[in-house]
């Protein structure tokens, strides 16, 4: 699948232009409003139930909207946002430290490798000051000061304290809070929710999304719903590679679903490794576990300055240790962006400096925090994630130093979209981690959060009214309902017919080894066009081979996970292709080709300065590029030194 087409470039229609601080206030004025009385005649349709889509459709029903909302948990409070540890930012400045707007706006430009839209991150930054009110009007309890003001924390990419937190269940507290909204507009009768429910495809009449396909994981009965807007909030597609912090059921079927409809899929190469995980402990693992970047806060990440040092951390000396990042980025140091962070460990790692078992770790150290502050001020703002590293590792960090290591987190990818959030589908909108809009090449922490929030509480109910005033749209054409499910049931039956000798699950770890070895912390030439020439034969394998137990009319998780696993193949294929084609390295894409003398990721801003758009198309994919253009940041050769 090396061969491409080139297509036209893509532009974002729906930014203004302008001042960049008045940019959104334009757009929101500009945009159509529609009246209360009818919002009750239109329908929408939000998938996913995390920070982002419960958000919005607590929001869109909150505005009068008719909200039928899906989740494949059990309960929408299972979404994986739960999981998100550290913080959320927010240019308030309580700390006085010299944060702004604009800084914040800044360092996410910056953070993202140049790599990200100036009014999309402006208004995220601007946004961001909102959402913490939002949060603590609902309840959510943030960490305070010892006067009662709203505690904040420094994290990777920044130099000042702007990340709010509550103890290291932030993302937990924030779904409580946007969950209790949801629900009481379930409660009104505002939205319908329906649980156990996995999207399978959207339905596309006259140009228009205008609903979607989903199966009852319960009973296995196929449904259609129809709206007149769809909303997908259905997160990323990390678990590509299998091992991955994102919880199992994570998948990329919703948005590639949308994709092979007729939504360009943008910058799917821009992956992000975490560099604060726990290590792989053996094959038996299936997922791994993030240990919050707000540790670095505190933490001191260090490897013996010798190869193959087998002592135990304690017995090293001071003078023989090397705190690599504060050595490498002094005016950061611990604190470098997540992209940067994870290829020095990575470089440590290869030099054979790394610890634990293969030599796959570096330490992360509290010594010197628990001697500076005392163990009760170090348990007060880390005790959770302390007590569940010494749960799964045995090892207690407060005695000895934590051991992490690099692991897939999050991915800049996504549906493209524009300004509105409204993908190349008329109709379809996507927000969150699903889309690709804000972060550029790499993501700094806590933001994740912030976008998620920003989008499902003040972006997506503005400018899906503008969509919306339109509507109604009229009567779905039957045809396109009828072609969209035939292709839902075809698919699961010729899944159920391969009666094959291989599990789902074993065609996810092989797919997923591929990814990490060949598309994973270093990309090169030759590791890609092996990994292309890989996917093809193992997908036709899996087509040929996989096992699936069970009936498609009943509970089965073995179907959920062959049809999430056929997605990935097709996805990683695209994922390889687009890094290829791009031959520079920014943020989390590393070619190992484009590098400086130091080792630092070398961009090419004269040939990539852009967006890459991918078409599915029937004879291959097609490429648009969508330039970015800098008015108020000088693109420059990141420097955190």
């Amino acid at each position: 699948m090396s061969r491409y087409t080139e297509g036209p470039d893509i532009q974002d229609t729906k930014a203004p232009e302008g001042p960049i601080e008045e940019r959104w206030e334009k757009r929101k004025f500009g945009a159509k409003l529609v009246n209360p009385a009818n919002k009750r005649k239109l329908n929408v349709i939000v998938v996913g139930t995390g920070l982002a889509g419960g958000s919005a459709a607590a929001t869109l029903g909150e505005l009068g909207y008719n909200v039928t909302s899906f989740c494949y948990q059990d309960s929408p409070r299972r979404a994986h946002s739960i999981a998100a540890q550290g913080g959320i930012n927010a240019a308030k400045n309580y700390r006085g430290d010299g944060d702004s707007i604009y800084r914040l706006f800044y360092d996410t430009v910056k953070g993202g490798d140049f790599r990200a839209r100036e009014s999309n991150v402006y208004r995220l930054a601007q946004v961001s000051v909102n959402i913490i009110d939002q949060a603590v009007a609902q309840g959510v309890p943030f960490a305070r000061e010892y006067g009662g003001l709203l505690d904040t924390r420094s994290f990777g990419g920044a130099q000042v304290s702007r990340t709010f937190y509550a103890r290291g269940q932030t993302g937990q507290q924030l779904l409580l809070g946007a969950y209790q909204a949801l629900e009481r507009q379930i409660a009104a009768g505002t939205v319908t929710m329906h649980t156990r429910h996995e999207m399978l495809d959207v339905i596309v009449s006259d140009g228009r999304a205008r609903g979607v396909i989903v199966r009852d994981m319960v009973t296995g009965e196929i449904e259609r719903h129809l709206a007149d807007a769809v909303v997908l909030a259905t997160g990323g597609y990390g678990n590509v590679f299998f091992l991955s912090t994102n919880a199992k059921g994570c998948n990329t079927t919703a948005i590639w679903r949308a994709h092979e409809r007729g939504a360009y899929f943008a910058n799917p190469c821009y992956t992000q490794i975490h560099p604060t995980c726990i290590p792989v402990s053996g094959e038996y693992q299936s997922k791994l576990t993030l240990m919050s970047e707000s540790l670095r806060n505190d933490g001191r990440v260090w490897v013996p300055l010798r190869k193959n040092d087998d002592r135990a951390p304690g017995d090293i000396p001071e003078e023989e240790r090397d705190y690599y990042l504060e050595r490498i980025y002094p005016a950061f140091g611990n604190l470098v962006p997540r992209d940067i962070a994870s290829r020095a460990a990575k470089n440590v790692c290869d030099e054979g400096r790394g610890v634990g078992p293969g030599g796959l770790g570096v330490y992360l150290d509290f010594r010197d925090a628990i001697n500076r502050l005392g163990r009760a001020a170090v348990e007060k703002k880390y005790g959770n994630l302390f007590e569940m590293y010494e749960r799964i590792t045995g090892e207690n960090p407060y005695d000895v130093p934590m051991r992490i290591y690099p692991a897939v987190h999050y991915t800049m990818g996504g549906l493209w979209v524009d300004y509105d959030l409204q993908s190349t589908i008329p109709g379809l909108f996507v927000v969150g981690e699903a889309n690709f809009s804000d972060h550029g090449a790499n993501r700094l922490g806590a933001s994740a959060l912030m976008q998620g929030l920003a989008d499902g509480y003040f972006v997506l109910p503005t400018t899906i009214g503008d969509y919306l005033a339109a509507g109604p749209f009229g009567d779905v054409d039957e045809e396109a309902v009828a072609q969209a499910e035939i292709k839902v049931r075809d698919r699961i039956d010729r899944l159920m017919a391969v009666n094959g000798t291989r599990t789902p699950d074993s065609f996810h770890r092989e797919l997923g080894k591929l990814m990490w070895d060949y598309c994973g912390m270093e990309r090169t030439e030759e590791s890609l066009r092996k990994a292309l020439e890989r996917i093809p034969e193992l997908r036709e394998e899996f087509w040929n081979n996989v096992k699936v137990t069970g009936t498609a009319e009943e509970l089965n998780q073995v179907l959920e996970k062959a049809g999430r696993v056929a997605d990935f193949f097709d996805l990683a294929e695209l994922m390889c292709l687009d890094a290829l084609v791009r031959t520079e390295s920014c943020g989390g894409h590393f070619r190992a080709e484009s590098q400086d003398a130091d080792g630092e990721a070398l961009r090419d801003d004269e040939n990539f300065a852009y967006v890459s758009a991918w078409e599915f198309g029937q004879d291959g994919p097609v490429l648009h590029k969508e330039p970015l253009e800098y008015e108020y940041v000088k693109m420059t050769q990141r420097s955190y030194k």
